[in-house]
């Protein structure tokens, strides 16, 4: 820091001396040219007289330190005095005798060639008309520059050599206070008024360190607070596999009654997974196992921790996957539930077609035949389409841009799509209500209202009716399906949203019912957040209620 303030005030001294030896020479050199014009201008306006008064005459015995020309009215040269007037060029379009031919009298002034000389001119007009021009040559700057490079070559040592003790005294100065501040107890004095800024400084830095070492202190407690919270089991553990860091839900899903820090992680379990995560993350893989403990699943994910291109430990997590496992349980009692859904009509199919491929049906029993296929065929596109409509609704596949839906209008539509179903069984339809409007997806809530008041006509009486209402009470938006059918017991109540769940499958089978009708309508409902209502009883009916 003392090179760079020392450096500093040398650069500065030199520049400021550079800067004003460069403005004297300018000032001085203005006041220069000036008075060489003002003697120009005088000595051309005496001449001028002069030649008025003697004529020609006078020039014969003219001696003078300045050039002296005389042009006549054409701009033709009658004299000069430094040159053979006869050889010299019509002076005309020169700027200082146009300006002396328009207005009387003129200046200019031109360089040499190497710009070392500037010459100066004057010209005034005569009463007969003629003009006398009187010119003078001066140094530029830069020739002065030169001329004067000795001593000032002899002023800039000088001057260097000043600022140089004194640049190297004042520094030392500067930097002594700096070099005695205590950093973290800076005291701020009258001694050294200059360094206030800097004391003042360093003591609000202080202050915002002790704050950030707070804050990280509070985010240690904070992330302890979370890990100690987490579902999931965390341990960290050095290159010997001793532990370092744990928290409590590790000793739940492992079951262990104590961890000690330090210990080796094997003391708290030792299954074949376990030990297999760990020495592959040591080794500096990751490695993922699952491992059955106290009749859960639990899966362990490892990986190598490395500080400054060392390997030096383990993070290992623990997960309870337990409910995913009985997840993907129910899916592939799902899959097996569509296969043998699927299975059943197909087979029918195939057994009726290959009766009539083999001519073993009568001509009179073939209508019967192909009505059969017709049947079934019905039956497994209604299943397909079904199950498609489940799995779109299960991986969020449908587009997911809600609009305004009117559920009244909705219910109309239904109804009047079903209208010549419900006829043939003898079934009254009544739609009750207001139009009310939710933010949904058309599509998913048509199908919503189409599965409940399908049910209701299919599982109904004969003569029965289905009641559709919909109402609004505050912020709640309101469906309500109400039939006269058979209804349903207690016990499947709860049972009857799952998927392929039916409470008489020959009598599902007898209508054309899939089994899936009341699943879509309640993963519909909770795409939109609507919460499902159910009332039954055996041979009275059911009403199912959404809310919205």
């Amino acid at each position: 820091m003392t090179k760079q303030i020392f450096r500093g005030i040398l650069l500065a001294a030199a520049v400021s001396f550079c800067a004003c030896l460069l403005l004297f020479l300018i000032v001085l050199h203005g006041d220069y040219d000036r008075e060489i014009m003002n003697e120009v201008k005088n000595e051309a306006v005496y001449i001028g007289q002069a030649v008025e008064i003697s004529g020609e005459d006078y020039f014969t015995d003219l001696d003078s330190s300045t050039r002296v020309t005389w042009v006549g009215t054409d701009g033709a040269v009658l004299y000069d005095s430094m040159a053979d007037a006869a050889q010299m060029e019509n002076h005309a379009n020169r700027e200082e005798i146009k300006e002396a031919f328009a207005e009387g009298e003129g200046s200019s002034s031109r360089y040499s060639k190497t710009i070392a000389e500037k010459t100066i001119y004057y010209a005034i007009q005569l009463d007969d008309g003629s003009v006398i021009r009187v010119s003078s040559t001066q140094y530029t700057v830069w020739n002065l520059l030169l001329r004067m490079i000795g001593p000032l070559l002899l002023i800039t040592v000088v001057v260097i050599t000043i600022a140089f003790l004194m640049a190297t005294t004042i520094s030392r100065k500067i930097i002594q206070p700096i070099n005695e501040i205590d950093l973290k107890h800076p005291d701020i004095t009258e001694d050294y008024e200059e360094l206030l800024p800097l004391l003042q400084k360093i003591d609000w830095q202080n202050h915002q360190i002790e704050k950030q070492m707070n804050k990280l202190q509070q985010q240690q407690k904070e992330f302890n607070t979370i890990t100690d919270n987490m579902a999931e089991g965390f341990l960290l553990i050095n290159k010997d596999a001793k532990i370092v860091a744990y928290n409590n839900s590790v000793k739940t899903l492992l079951g262990a009654d104590e961890i000690i820090d330090g210990s080796s992680v094997f003391t708290i379990n030792r299954s074949e997974p376990f030990r297999t995560a760990v020495n592959a993350a040591l080794d500096g893989k990751q490695c993922e196992e699952e491992m059955i403990n106290h009749g859960r699943v639990h899966h362990i994910i490892a990986n190598a921790v490395e500080a400054g291109g060392e390997r030096s430990g383990a993070v290992i997590l623990i997960l309870d996957i337990t409910e995913k496992e009985k997840r993907k349980e129910m899916r592939r009692e799902f899959s097996a539930n569509v296969s043998h859904e699927l299975k059943t009509p197909l087979t029918s199919i195939y057994g009726t077609s290959e009766l009539m491929l083999n001519g073993l049906v009568k001509p009179e029993d073939m209508q019967t035949f192909a009505q059969s296929i017709h049947d079934e065929s019905g039956r497994l596109i209604t299943l397909i389409n079904d199950i498609i409509k489940l799995s779109q609704l299960d991986d969020a596949r449908i587009a997911t841009e809600k609009e305004a839906v009117d559920l009244y209008q909705s219910a109309e539509e239904v109804l009047l799509r079903l209208e010549k179903i419900a006829a043939a069984r003898h079934i009254s339809l009544k739609l009750s209500g207001e139009h009310t409007i939710i933010k949904g997806i058309p599509a998913i809530i048509t199908e919503i209202i189409y599965n409940l008041c399908d049910n209701a006509i299919k599982y109904n009486k004969e003569n029965g009716s289905v009641e559709i209402s919909v109402e609004e009470a505050g912020k709640h938006k309101i469906l309500r399906v109400k039939d006269t059918g058979i209804g349903i017991a207690k016990e499947h109540l709860q049972r009857i949203f799952e998927r392929f769940y039916s409470i008489d499958k020959s009598h599902s089978k007898a209508i054309g019912g899939t089994g899936l009708g009341l699943s879509i309508v309640k993963h519909g409902a909770q795409l939109h957040h609507g919460e499902i209502h159910i009332e039954s009883a055996v041979g009275e009916g059911t009403e199912i209620t959404i809310t919205f």
